[in-house]
């Protein structure tokens, strides 16, 4: 199968940079992580006669902006991105046309260290890819004349600029007094191994990030000391951009966080994160400073670094803060939104809303599991949200871009990492093994481009990604045949003939985070491990079928009945009750189809009941939660779901929102009732739900891949009297809006051009259609 960034998009991306040589900073001393200077480099030219046509080509080990003649180019932000630097960097191109002038430029690159040296993940780990930064670039420009080409060289000048520091996780410190001041040197080639290595060039596949949208203060409050609390009403990742910077020396510190304690004082003790076993938190970051020349017009907008946030605390600033001169930058993958929804009820409305602006938080070049704390690519985060990330957002690219880490850090045993990139991992012998491979987030290599392909019908991400998707179920596989868990060696010596299929062994985060879970690392979770290989292997089997290869799809299909036997031998009693009993262990078992079929009906009802037992309540964890409601809905309890969504006691959605969210949060206590924090609060996985609304309340389903068939069978409940919800495929916009009034269910849709729809009414009526728009309606 093919690699997804394929050998002739490789070829081009390295053709755009011919000729041009990687270029770096000389630095005369060590500096630690976080406390590194950014450095512009510079090139003086000369053009002559009318510019008919000019690109400029460019990338880095780390961080990059570039500047025509004093002029930012283009729109794209944190550029190159995040990916696994060894195997696979992103190539830049602009059109700088309108940017060159006749007689004398310049071209300035400003480079900091990034995901490439910075320091990444939860641990704040630093030259996480090398310990030089370097830049990269070429700019062709057509006159009436002649072509000009330039290009990064020995001729390049480079100096520390008024970046002082600049860190991805600690923030960006700025000394506006330092502009033009200091003096240039000569840059130096980079003659490492790595920028020796052309052939890891490629084009993303992904949009790239922007500043997408603005937020405005909502309050500005002054406490006694001095410092002043800016409340932008919404949690966010990005920075802020600041025009009023006080006199000339003067510092103001900037810090982002999320929650106000008491005493209406920003705080960050929810976020502290502590190295096992040290008990003493590292410190969070998110600190950004400007120190002010005095001139009117500055500007300070820190671009080599983000932060997540809806507080900022501004300190050194002596004049009440200009509420028009602070604003909160929305920054992320500009996703295309393709989907909308929308209904009667407000609170579900805002839930969908809060979902999306978590998600968003969360969609910065990678998809990351929080914008604040830790920042990782984690994969079960995205596994989990990928299918409700379908329903809001074009994100085929931004998979396939994501994939291409997961695929390029993937051990060569198959185990697939916990993150991705894997960047960030201490080593930490006080934990004697990795976190790596554990079910459920491993199973992202298969289950995230099977979505891909289900949403958007093209085979290409199944052909880029297969060899990775068979490799992890051949691990896990491998694992399962290998090990027993200790509670089965002490049940029987011999193992019996199903448990070579059982996966019970290695690490696993199991059901993180359940409510009334205790995690355990030792506990056996082979129920929850055993489940995910079946579905792996189901999808490496489809996968196989749909990309022709009939061996390994009869291989991997043979491999999927023998889990699934084994999972049933093992984990379903004789009365037909799971012999592990949770809610999420019934929701996995119904989602993926383990229940024997004759048993599915009460174990349906089983997983109604226990959520009774908890006074209807959820009390699913981290991989379950998103699967609830569609699962129930899927099996005829709708009601129940609706029951669940609108809970408005804790733990629930509407808890949330009741204690002023404006994002997910990581606990279903984020803000206790006594209005303390606690874990993240832009944390999107259980904001999965919203899948529920796209799919049972408007009811739009696939029925083949890509939309090419489609169903669409709402599921009215919990008292709403209308939803809609729209989703823009590759074949046109599917529309689904339905309403009751006066005793009536009225139904209308809307199927594009080329594919045919089920309709499902309420009653069960079915109705088979072609393009076009068609309403329907009964008694309610």
């Amino acid at each position: 199968m093919t690699s997804v960034a394929s050998t002739t998009a490789r070829a081009d991306a390295a053709r755009a940079l011919q000729g041009a040589t990687w270029i770096e900073p000389v630095e005369n001393e060590e500096l630690p992580w976080g406390r590194r200077p950014g450095y512009e480099f510079t090139r003086i030219f000369d053009v002559e006669g009318t510019v008919c046509a000019a690109s400029l080509s460019a990338t880095a080990h780390g961080i990059y902006e570039a500047y025509l003649n004093g002029v930012r180019v283009g729109d794209q932000e944190l550029t190159p991105g995040l990916t696994s630097y060894a195997k696979t960097l992103y190539v830049q191109q602009y059109d700088v046309r309108a940017l060159l002038r006749e007689g004398e430029n310049e071209l300035r690159l400003i480079l900091s260290d990034g995901w490439f040296r910075g320091r990444t993940g939860p641990n704040r780990i630093g030259d996480n890819y090398g310990t030089q930064t370097a830049v990269i670039a070429k700019l062709i420009a057509t006159t009436n004349d002649a072509e000009i080409i330039l290009v990064t060289d020995e001729s390049w000048k480079v100096r520390a600029g008024e970046i002082v520091t600049a860190d991805l996780m600690d923030g960006q410190a700025v000394d506006l007094t330092r502009r033009d001041l200091a003096y240039w040197q000569s840059a130096r080639i980079a003659r490492d191994s790595l920028t020796a290595d052309r052939s890891r060039l490629a084009f993303s596949p992904a949009p790239p990030v922007r500043r997408v949208s603005e937020h405005h203060p909502a309050s500005i409050t002054r406490l006694p000391g001095g410092r002043q609390i800016v409340d932008f009403g919404q949690n966010l990742n990005g920075w802020v951009r600041l025009r009023q910077l006080g006199p000339a020396g003067s510092t103001l510190t900037l810090t982002h966080g999320e929650a106000l304690d008491a005493s209406g004082d920003l705080t960050m003790s929810h976020l502290a994160y502590t190295e096992y076993p040290n008990p003493d938190p590292l410190p969070t970051g998110q600190i950004d400073s400007v120190t002010s020349r005095g001139v009117e017009g500055d500007v300070f907008e820190p671009r080599h670094t983000t932060h997540g946030f809806q507080y900022v605390a501004v300190d050194g600033l002596a004049e009440d803060l200009d509420p028009n001169a602070i604003t909160a930058i929305f920054v992320y993958t500009d996703l295309a939104q393709t989907g909308t929804f929308s209904s009667s009820n407000d609170r579900v409305d805002r839930l969908h809303e809060i979902a999306v602006a978590s998600w968003h938080s969360n969609a910065c070049d990678v998809p990351t599991d929080c914008p604040q704390r830790e920042r990782w690519g984690y994969t079960g985060d995205y596994q989990i949200f990928v299918r409700t990330a379908s329903f809001l957002d074009d994100v085929e690219g931004f998979s396939r871009k994501w994939l291409r880490a997961l695929a390029d850090d993937q051990r060569a045993d198959g185990c697939v990492p916990n993150v991705a990139p894997s960047n960030g991992i201490a080593i930490n012998p006080a934990i004697p093994f990795s976190f790596d491979g554990s079910a459920g987030w491993g199973d992202a290599a298969t289950i995230v481009p099977w979505q891909i392909y289900q949403t958007y019908g093209d085979e290409t991400v199944l052909r880029e990604t297969f060899d990775m998707m068979a490799k992890w179920v051949d691990y896990a596989a491998g694992v399962a045949a290998q090990g027993r868990h200790q509670s089965r060696i002490e049940r029987s010596a011999e193992p019996a003939p199903h448990e070579k299929f059982l996966w019970d062994t290695g690490f696993h985060w199991g059901e993180w985070l359940e409510p009334d879970g205790v995690f355990d690392f030792t506990q056996d979770i082979g129920i929850i491990a055993t489940a995910y290989l079946y579905r792996s292997a189901s999808i490496v089997s489809q996968s196989a079928a749909v990309l022709g290869d009939v061996d390994a799809a009869t291989r991997y299909g043979a491999l999927a009945s023998a889990v699934r036997a084994a999972w049933q031998a093992e984990f379903v009693d004789a009365s037909g009750r799971l012999t592990s009993e949770s809610q999420a262990n019934y929701v996995r078992a119904l989602a993926f189809d383990l229940v024997p079929d004759d048993v599915r009906e009460r174990s349906v009802s089983r997983l109604v009941e226990l959520i009774r037992e908890k006074d209807t309540h959820l009390s699913t964890g981290f991989l379950s939660t998103a699967l609830l409601l569609p699962t129930l809905a899927a099996n005829g309890r709708a009601d129940v779901a609706y029951e669940l969504l609108l809970r408005d006691s804790e733990p629930s959605w509407m808890t949330m929102l009741d204690r002023g969210a404006t994002t997910i949060w990581e606990s279903w206590a984020g803000i206790d009732k006594d209005g303390n924090p606690h874990e993240s609060l832009n944390h999107y996985s259980k904001g999965g739900v919203i899948s529920f609304l796209h799919e049972h309340v408007a009811g739009i389903r696939a029925t083949a891949p890509g939309y090419r068939a489609f169903a669409v069978a709402p599921k009215p409940g919990g008292g709403l009297t209308s939803a809609h919800a729209s989703l823009r495929t590759r074949h046109g916009q599917i529309d689904s809006r339905w309403e009751i009034a006066e005793d009536q269910f009225s139904l209308t849709v809307i199927v594009p051009a080329g594919t045919i729809a089920t309709v499902v009414l309420p009653s069960g009526v079915e109705h088979t259609v072609s393009s076009g728009q068609h309403r329907f309606v009964e008694s309610a």
